[in-house]
């Protein structure tokens, strides 16, 4: 452990041969750009550059931002990568792991404040946004459901399983008495694929179906079954699954 006391400390590389004022001239110009332009100002190597400039301000990161695309594929990638092995992954350390997931953490806060805000059935792109920013890039399939109340604002968002699909990963029975318990009257299944593709499953059609079952009896209505994955997601309502 290093006498920082961080358990993944960051490992400084050979000093480069750029001069302070070069680094100071680049990172104002990034600053610029940034603050003047839209949405698509900066690569997506230089958002995690500007990213890690917080974390590192005495070094040149753009290979090492240039690294991070490489190894994860994409901004999504990186900014959605575990909090671990992004500490874990060469020039890399507690710190800087922490500047790049404190972007995902804000961009889930803030896509729940937005789908909070009101009723799900009438804000449906709020909740695509959501659940794609908190789910579209997980390594781990992982079965949510979403309980609302009678205005359908949503009152409880629960993490139910990981793994497939099934009845072992998600029981009809224990979903309506749970919406039972939240004083829920009707609720929204969410699980995503990690394949990419949000096609879905017999297991997953089949599921869904057991649970309206479930719910029709004792007053719970099962809105939808969203699947969610890189490729977009697929409503098992809008393709007249249930």
């Amino acid at each position: 452990m290093s006498d920082s006391g961080h358990l993944f400390p960051e490992r400084e590389p050979a000093a480069e041969p750029a001069t302070a004022g070069d680094a100071a001239g680049h990172r104002a110009r990034l600053r610029k750009r940034l603050l003047d332009g839209g949405i698509d100002a900066l690569a997506d190597h230089e958002v995690i550059e500007y990213l890690l400039i917080t974390a590192i301000p005495r070094r040149d990161v753009k290979p090492l931002a240039h690294s991070l695309i490489k190894r994860f594929g994409s901004l999504a990638g990186v900014l959605n990568a575990d909090a671990k092995t992004l500490a874990l992954h060469p020039g890399m350390g507690e710190s800087s792991a922490a500047a790049l997931k404190i972007v995902s953490v804000a961009a889930r806060r803030l896509a729940r404040t937005a789908l909070r805000q009101q009723p799900v059935l009438a804000s449906w792109q709020a909740l695509i946004d959501y659940l794609t920013i908190d789910m579209a890039h997980l390594t781990v399939e992982r079965v949510r459901v979403l309980f609302l109340n009678t205005q359908n604002m949503l009152i409880h968002d629960e993490h139910v399983g990981d793994g497939s699909i099934d009845e072992a990963a998600i029981h009809p029975r224990e979903v309506i008495r749970r919406a039972l318990d939240l004083g829920a009257t009707a609720l929204i299944i969410v699980h995503n694929h990690p394949s990419g593709s949000p096609q879905p499953s017999r297991a997953d059609i089949q599921v869904t179906n057991r649970i309206a079952e479930a719910g029709r009896l004792l007053g719970i209505v099962v809105h939808d079954h969203v699947i969610i994955g890189r490729e977009g997601h697929v409503s098992l309502k809008a393709k007249g699954l249930i």
